[in-house]
């Protein structure tokens, strides 16, 4: 930068002007003094598991919200779990992500159901629903059931259901479910971690 011996002077006289009136008590003191606020210093920490895929990297979820009665908290934040066996704190794309889908307004947050014949979703509760599998799952089964084989054997067998079983459960978890899936006779049954 090339600067003459007059402009020189009109900067140094700037800033002698302008640290003169920070030492007089002009200066924007509030801007100055006010340290900056950690976002999550207010916030309820949550562990998760994400929900993509069949990995289950572990989450922690920050919410801003007291707790009080009626308040609903907002999740403001979402970071790998640096104590999760699986991920080590570290996130794929998807799930580093995961606040836009947890925020998306196209979100599904309750059951809905489209009758045969019909192109509209209608909603329903969660009793209606879990209602609703249950009753169809009992008349499958009771459609499709196979106590015996050809040779007259007992197989106790039904066929036409499956299940798949979430990965992110515990070992406990995916036991219990294997065991309630094998009590119905089910053996289309797989864990969402081999596929």
């Amino acid at each position: 930068m090339d600067m003459d011996r007059r402009q020189f002077f009109r900067v140094s006289g700037a800033g002698l002007a302008g640290s003169s009136l920070v030492a007089l008590g002009f200066s924007p003191t509030a801007a100055l003094a006010e340290t900056r606020q950690f976002k999550l210093a207010r916030t309820t920490e949550t562990r998760n598991t994400c929900t993509y895929c069949s990995v289950g990297c572990g989450l922690i979820m920050y919410t801003l919200g007291d707790g009080a009665k009626n308040v609903r908290g907002s999740i403001i934040h979402i970071e790998g779990d640096p104590d999760h066996p699986v991920s080590r704190g570290s996130l794929c794309p998807k799930g580093a992500g995961i606040l836009d889908y947890v925020k998306s307004p196209n979100r599904l947050r309750f059951p809905e159901v489209r009758e045969p014949g019909t192109n509209e979703w209608k909603r329903l509760s969660w009793d209606e629903a879990l209602g609703r599998i249950t009753k169809l799952m009992k008349e499958d089964r009771d459609a499709n059931f196979i106590a015996t084989n050809e040779a007259g054997q007992t197989v106790n067998r039904w066929t036409s259901t499956g299940f798949l079983a979430a990965s992110a459960s515990s070992n406990e978890a995916g036991y219990i479910t294997h065991k309630v899936m094998r009590s119905t006779g089910a053996i289309v049954f797989d864990n969402q971690a081999r596929v």
